[in-house]
């Protein structure tokens, strides 16, 4: 092996996990046409680890067997759960990564790579609920009030273990610092526990709710828009039919032979334009429930050695738990982004240490100014 073959063979590595991880959101995706663009995304994968596999078989470097990397299997384990939409932020960052690894490699097969992979980055976004730069802009110059844009229940569960965990812990190490005692710590711990799940709960109801009226009324607007002005929906329909790569004429085409179903004319114009499911646009009560556990899970967490130990020692040993499950969760995050997870992981446990660090020492001063 040298250094050159060493490359080749990350490259492979690289584009083979990629295209694994295509074919299976391919396979998972229930949309027609999201399915159709992820096959097409792991096809031109599969050909460029063709690309690195060749050149190592001529070099001589035996090619290793072509199996998916654990990330790859659990994004897609994640997906089959809780959708693609939940792991393409994940992957959105690969590909810029992918084509900044190819442009500094450079040569007659890396450079042209490069800008396959931005091209990658761009239909990923796309997937992932952004229109075009150009379909966008010309769309919003008519119909500035379209909104939107939904977080990922992934990183909703993440930040809601988090939040939980690292706050109650911020809250019961404040407290212990003024001097509370065992008990008093535990009585604040599910305290701070459940005011803080019930504010998270109602304040994602809130959100939801608000959000899924905005929503319903811009399906409702489009609709009227639809019924109102037909010619400039399908003016609309054919300029986001030129971005998918359709020539005007076959564009024009075919927005109006769909404008003679309105149902469909009006459901392609609010998954294409809005980036919008008109059948799935969120529960409150889901949302809600779902925050309450999740905070819930992590502020337990600080609270649990204080059933068992007391004094210095409770708190040393809900500090050491909070930071191994906080390492875990931003290991996690790190690993699915394909970042050093102890990175991310080091940056979360560092983070809440100041943080509880900062609150005990307020605690404590607190506790001698009132003494």
């Amino acid at each position: 092996m040298t250094p050159r073959t060493d490359v080749w063979l990350q490259n492979l590595k690289d584009e083979r996990d990629g295209a694994a991880l295509y074919e299976g959101l391919a396979a998972v995706e229930r949309n027609a046409d999201r399915a159709a663009s992820f096959a097409e995304l792991g096809h031109g994968e599969r050909r460029h680890a063709e690309v690195w596999r060749h050149k190592l078989e001529k070099a001589g470097v035996p090619v290793p067997p072509d199996r998916p990397s654990s990330r790859v299997r659990t994004l897609l384990w994640l997906a089959r759960r809780l959708g693609s939409d939940a792991v393409i932020p994940y992957i959105v960052a690969n590909e810029a990564g992918d084509a900044d690894k190819y442009a500094k490699q450079g040569g007659a097969d890396a450079t042209p790579m490069a800008e396959e992979e931005r091209a990658h980055q761009q239909v990923l976004t796309g997937l992932g609920g952004a229109r075009p730069m150009e379909a966008r802009a010309a769309i919003a110059t008519r119909e500035r009030w379209h909104r939107g844009g939904r977080g990922g229940s992934l990183r909703a569960a993440i930040f809601g273990v988090n939040d939980g965990l690292l706050s109650n812990l911020s809250l019961v190490l404040g407290v212990a610092g003024a001097g509370a005692d065992s008990h008093g710590l535990m009585v604040t711990g599910f305290a701070g526990l459940l005011a803080g799940a019930f504010s998270m709960a109602v304040g994602e109801f809130t959100s939801v709710a608000s959000q899924r009226d905005i929503l319903a009324r811009q399906v409702d607007l489009e609709r009227r828009e639809l019924a109102e002005a037909p010619q400039e929906e399908a003016a609309e329909l054919a300029l986001i039919f030129q971005q998918k790569g359709l020539s005007p004429d076959h564009a024009a085409r075919t927005a109006a032979e769909l404008l003679k179903n309105p149902e469909h004319a009006l459901d392609t114009l609010v998954r294409e334009e809005l980036g919008l499911d008109p059948e799935d646009l969120g529960s409150p009560w889901s949302a809600a429930g779902s925050s309450f556990a999740t905070f819930a899970v992590g502020a337990f967490i600080p609270v649990v050695p204080f059933f068992f130990l007391h004094g210095t020692l409770a708190m040393v040993v809900a500090s050491a738990a909070a930071g191994v499950v906080l390492a875990g969760v931003g290991g996690l995050v790190g690993f699915l982004a394909g970042t050093p997870a102890w990175k991310s992981g080091a940056r979360m446990v560092g983070l809440a240490a100041l943080a509880g660090g900062a609150t005990w020492a307020v605690g404590r001063l607190f506790g001698a100014a009132i003494s």
